[in-house]
């Protein structure tokens, strides 16, 4: 007696899926190149800032309340970590939120797509964006201004792409937690100013008191930029300051997880 295997059928819900996620993922890319003003805010206005400061001719010398280091020196991190905040708490939210608020998600789960594919395509694209900027800024800082180039390269990568994590993680939260785009503008606009602070857009985190600097290291910003001036100096970024990056990257992912709803 002879038996005759059947072969099994190929998931075609998987087949498709992927060939419909790229197309999404190129749907977005021309569709977030569409967008000047977002494009300016993450990839230019960082860069413009530090050619601002920059120019201050008392922005170039030595100071002795940044460990001797030029405030120019520092503030290159400072953009660095701009770049990440306007991505992910003003440019990503009003998206996603602005997505849920007409229907396309609702829409895309009864598709091969599924609205995940939308969701990593924004993540992607804003995260992407933001690393652009901050070679950007890395580049103009050197030619410009004779910045340094990060001595512990490996160890910046580790804390740049951290960064970017819990960036994009704490845009993901804003976005699960807001129902329409401007109540996504709303909660962006709250949490910015004082990451913004904490990341030491008006005061690098080297030149806070000791107290105030101990606070701001354990914000997510406030850590990154601790972990990205140390690479830049040379050493490899203190673990507690990775580690409170990868500690806010998960709970923050987690939240957004929890509270994320397609429609």
């Amino acid at each position: 007696m002879t038996t005759t295997l059947t072969p099994p059928r190929p998931n075609r819900a998987g087949r498709t899926a992927r060939p419909a996620a790229v197309a999404v993922l190129k749907t977005e890319t021309r569709l977030f190149r569409r967008e000047p003003a977002g494009l300016f805010w993450i990839m230019v206005f960082p860069t413009v800032l530090l050619v601002v400061l920059g120019s201050i001719p008392g922005f170039r010398d030595p100071d002795k309340g940044l460990g001797g280091i030029r405030f120019v020196d520092a503030y290159v991190p400072v953009a660095v970590l701009l770049s990440m905040i306007m991505a992910g708490l003003q440019a990503m939210p009003p998206v996603i939120t602005g997505y849920r608020e007409r229907g396309i998600l609702r829409r895309m789960s009864v598709t091969p797509v599924r609205p995940s594919a939308l969701l990593g395509a924004q993540m992607g694209l804003h995260g992407a964006a933001a690393v652009l900027s901050s070679v950007l800024s890395i580049t103009v800082g050197r030619l410009a201004f004779d910045v340094a180039l990060p001595h512990q390269l490996s160890g910046y990568a580790v804390a740049l792409l951290l960064a970017v994590l819990s960036a994009l993680a704490l845009g993901a939260l804003i976005s699960a937690l807001s129902p329409t785009s401007k109540v996504a503008n709303a909660i962006g606009s709250a949490v910015f100013f004082p990451m913004m602070f904490s990341a030491g857009v008006w005061l690098p985190v080297q030149a806070m008191p000791d107290t105030l600097g101990r606070i701001v290291e354990l914000a997510p910003f406030g850590a990154a930029a601790q972990a990205l001036n140390e690479a830049a100096a040379g050493s490899w970024p203190g673990w507690g300051h990775l580690g409170i990056l990868v500690l806010w990257t998960v709970l923050l992912s987690a939240a957004a997880t929890r509270w994320f709803r397609w429609e």
